[in-house]
């Protein structure tokens, strides 16, 4: 009877012995689940609509265009526009996903009606007076815009290239009337380049662009001004997924170094 219960006794801990064996061995199988699940993540697919300010019509196709090639099977469509209308448009129900603004005032206008939430500051920009390239007005500096036989074009006092102007004007007491109040930034650089205008102010970033089209006269730092660009992904965004990726780009160093190349300042 003895030996009975010691086997008995034996078999039971032996048994117990293999059991916890066993369940130690299930915990360390889950890495390995878990590094599956994070490779069968899905590819960044479909059409991403971007609206942007007009002023980031060059660095922004530069980086669709990167965009693309890094993601193939994407696809980046742009709507440049004066900040103030596409912050309307966004409101009102216009099917974007990304929002990147010349002015913190429109990107606020987009957050309060809660299509956005926490924009990101991407790049600054200030202004520069762009004269057609023979210069046949004769402009060198500032002042000479208050002249009423210079013909001066700005953009509207709602759109951001506007406001800043308006904010250099104030800086240096000096009262400028336009002959004509564009949309955005392009349609004041159209004028200059066709040489409808004398001079037009815009961003230092437009008249680079424009290249030999027109000549740019620096405004002194002491009365210039500046704007922040903000960007966000919008909370309706059709494309969530590739719209946060594009605007991950745009904030990468990468994205920083194209728009630096364009003329672009850290905000």
């Amino acid at each position: 009877m003895r030996r009975s219960a010691l086997t008995l006794t034996v078999a039971a801990a032996t048994g117990l012995l293999l059991a916890g064996c066993g369940s130690s061995s299930t915990p360390a199988a889950s890495p390995a689940t878990s590094s599956t699940a994070v490779s069968d993540s899905p590819a960044l697919s479909g059409t991403v609509n971007v609206f942007a300010a007009a002023s980031l019509q060059e660095a922004f196709t530069t980086l669709g265009r990167q965009f693309e090639a890094a993601h193939p099977g994407t696809k980046v469509v742009f709507n440049f526009g004066p900040s103030s209308g596409l912050a309307t448009q966004i409101t009102a129900g216009a099917p974007a996903d990304v929002f990147a603004s010349a002015s913190t005032k429109n990107m606020d206008q987009v957050v309060k009606a809660a299509a956005a939430t926490s924009p990101t500051n991407f790049a600054s920009n200030v202004m520069e007076i762009a004269v057609p390239a023979t210069n046949p007005a004769g402009v060198t500096g500032l002042f000479d815009l208050a002249k009423p036989a210079v013909k001066v074009a700005l953009c509207q006092v709602a759109v951001p290239c506007g406001a800043t102007a308006a904010k250099v004007f104030k800086n240096a007491k000096l009262t400028v009337t336009p002959v004509t109040q564009e949309i955005d930034v392009k349609a004041v650089l159209a004028k200059v380049t066709l040489g409808e205008v004398d001079a037009g102010v815009v961003y230092v970033t437009d008249v680079r662009a424009a290249g030999a089209k027109v000549k740019g006269i620096q405004i002194p730092a002491n009365v210039n001004a500046s704007t922040v660009y903000p960007i966000a992904t919008l909370t309706k965004a059709p494309n969530k997924a590739t719209a946060a990726a594009f605007t991950d780009d745009v904030l990468s160093a990468d994205g920083v170094s194209i728009l630096a190349a364009d003329g672009f300042a850290k905000p």
